[in-house]
């Protein structure tokens, strides 16, 4: 074999270790409602994709990723969206995934993301659900007259004209704990009643008393905005996570800009929650 750094091949291919990793973009902002003329639309959440028990959009669960120590690995982690705006995307090495639609209103048209975001309250303007990314979320719900759609969540469809829930998120369990990410907001009807954002996150719909944000850190899409009262703001969404699952024997390190913790060794491994921030990180 012919040495590296003085290591031999042999060496360095038994140094490298697997990863499972849960990465999370920002989720969409809501959409605002315009008064006296149709609601806001909830958004879609932050693109998800995970290696452990389910990943977003229905895609077959990705392989766990090989880790070389000493080696520096990108990381970002993307902000959520304010009102009518998309969620930042997510990265940890060659994976990334792709910030949460903002909700329709009567100036946007909702955006396709990770989720897509849902559509206006009113028929014929901005009204059809937005698309999903594949193997990362789901579409929104269409709005109809005065009923905005709920965003799509990482786990299903924004839901349906009756209800406005957001899109449920997806569970895993790389915590150690089985926990939902990537809800989307719920829509609104009339004045008074919002639709529950998705379990993962999602902010509900307005209902009087402003509509839901987005949860910090689960890729969650803000509510949609009712028409009454001038018009209001939708939710912003909630920031995106990074969680890396590791063998207890390894430590990590966290670059310059990167918000980040390393738990205490739990059944074989360690997990690095990253919260915030864009950088590198590497092993040892």
């Amino acid at each position: 074999m012919t040495p590296i750094l003085g290591i031999t091949s042999s060496q360095w291919i038994a140094s490298t270790f697997t990863l499972d990793y849960l990465v999370v973009a920002g989720g969409g902002g809501g959409g605002k409602g315009s008064d006296g003329n149709g609601e806001g639309a909830g958004a879609g959440a932050g693109g998800l994709r995970c290696t452990v028990d389910a990943t977003g959009g229905g895609g077959s669960l990705p392989s766990a990723v090989t880790i070389t120590p000493g080696i520096n690995y990108t990381v970002e982690v993307g902000a959520g969206g304010a009102t009518g705006a998309p969620g930042g995307n997510s990265q940890f090495s060659t994976i990334t995934t792709t910030g949460g639609g903002r909700g329709g209103s009567q100036a946007n048209a909702p955006g396709v993301g990770g989720s897509g975001g849902g559509g206006y309250g009113r028929t014929g303007t901005n009204d059809i659900g937005a698309a999903g990314t594949a193997n990362e979320g789901y579409q929104g719900q269409n709005g109809t007259s005065f009923t905005s759609g709920g965003g799509g969540g990482a786990g299903e469809n924004g839901g349906t004209d009756a209800t406005r829930a957001g899109g449920d998120g997806i569970q895993t369990s790389i915590t150690g704990s089985s926990i939902f990410y990537g809800g989307g907001g719920g829509g609104t009807t009339g004045c008074n009643t919002g639709g529950a954002g998705g379990d993962g996150g999602g902010g509900n719909g307005d209902s009087g008393s402003n509509p839901g944000n987005g949860s910090a850190n689960t890729g969650g899409g803000g509510g949609g905005g009712r028409s009454c009262a001038g018009g209001v703001n939708g939710g912003t969404g909630g920031s995106g996570v990074i969680i890396l699952r590791y063998p207890d024997s390894r430590t990590i390190t966290f670059g310059t800009g990167v918000t980040g913790t390393e738990s205490s060794p739990s059944g074989g491994y360690k997990r690095a929650t990253i919260t915030a921030g864009s950088g590198n990180v590497s092993w040892s």
